[in-house]
């Protein structure tokens, strides 16, 4: 399990000072919870997120124990090392705002046909509580041609989740290379 440290102070000489000792910046929120300015060791965090196999995942900063979700983070341009991220806990029986990785299996054939296979989509917007969130959504791309693509609305119905995205919006497309 994940264990982070509360930040006392969060000013930016102390977020500055945490990134020099190898911390990383988080911030956990929720609908009817105070905030949680925290640090996590950016090593560990990194070994944690690699090796989930869900999209929730528990943290446990000042003795407390939470179920989060990772909601949005923030990259150096340069160096693309990870600066902060926001984290939502997700609460049971609550319905929420989620993006679902999009994931590619097979090889398509439009690739042998001298196209290229085009991921417009890496996360799908859904509304759904915790405990019916999946994985990722896994889409068989074998069967594109050039010119062909994979719709929102063809992705799978799964219950108690609602893709908020439009319907008509590519995910997966398979293009004409230049």
């Amino acid at each position: 399990m994940l264990e982070g440290q509360i930040r006392e102070s969060i000013s930016k000489a102390n977020a500055k000072a945490l990134r020099k000792d190898g911390y990383l910046i988080a911030n956990i929120y929720a609908k009817g919870v105070e905030n949680i300015h925290c640090a996590f060791k950016i090593n560990d965090f990194i070994r944690t997120i690699k090796t989930k196999t869900s999209l929730v995942f528990p943290v446990k900063v000042g003795g407390k124990t939470l179920d989060v979700v990772i909601q949005e983070y923030q990259k150096d341009p340069v160096y693309g090392t990870i600066l902060h991220i926001d984290l939502m806990v997700a609460q049971k029986g609550v319905v929420a705002n989620y993006k679902i990785p999009v994931q590619a299996q097979g090889t398509a054939v439009g690739l042998k046909n001298k196209g290229v296979l085009l991921i417009a989509k890496k996360r799908v917007s859904v509304k759904a509580a915790p405990e019916n969130l999946p994985a990722s959504y896994t889409l068989d791309v074998s069967a594109l041609d050039v010119g062909h693509s994979i719709l929102v609305r063809d992705l799978p119905q799964i219950d108690g989740v609602k893709i908020t995205e439009n319907q008509s919006v590519a995910v997966i497309s398979c293009i004409k290379a230049k």
